[in-house]
């Protein structure tokens, strides 16, 4: 079982897949760790010797990855909404910040539908 930035990697899997679970590494970052560490994409997690896991570490803790890259995110997103630019007011009113149509979908980032009422006026007995 391989601990890598905090992250216990599946051990059934490509070690080329597996590091994608961490956070900030993808596919493409991924094959260029084992590039530089010379290992193989096809070998399984739990194959990797202590040398193997060394040389992933090592060139790990060169990039950003979990919590110091989740606080530069939120932190970048904090000093947008502080200077006021467009961005940040849109991440501050929790509406898609690219560019995107809000009319009818942007339901991820707006959250749930909220109806305000059936648009009738309802009569009063007198």
């Amino acid at each position: 079982m391989a601990r890598i930035a905090g992250v216990v990697l599946p051990n059934k899997k490509r070690i080329e897949i597996a590091l994608t679970y961490i956070y900030g590494i993808g596919r493409s970052m991924s094959q260029e760790i084992l590039k530089k560490a010379k290992i193989d994409f096809d070998k399984k997690t739990d194959n990797l010797t202590e040398k193997d896991e060394k040389n992933i570490r090592d060139i790990i803790s060169t990039i950003p990855t979990e919590g110091d890259l989740r606080r530069k995110i939120q932190e970048d997103i904090n000093r947008l909404q502080r200077i006021g630019t467009y961005r940040g007011i849109r991440h501050r009113k929790g509406l898609p910040v690219r560019g995107q149509n809000t009319q009818t979908n942007a339901r991820t980032k707006k959250g749930k539908k909220v109806t305000v009422g059936s648009g009738k006026k309802k009569e009063t007995k007198k």
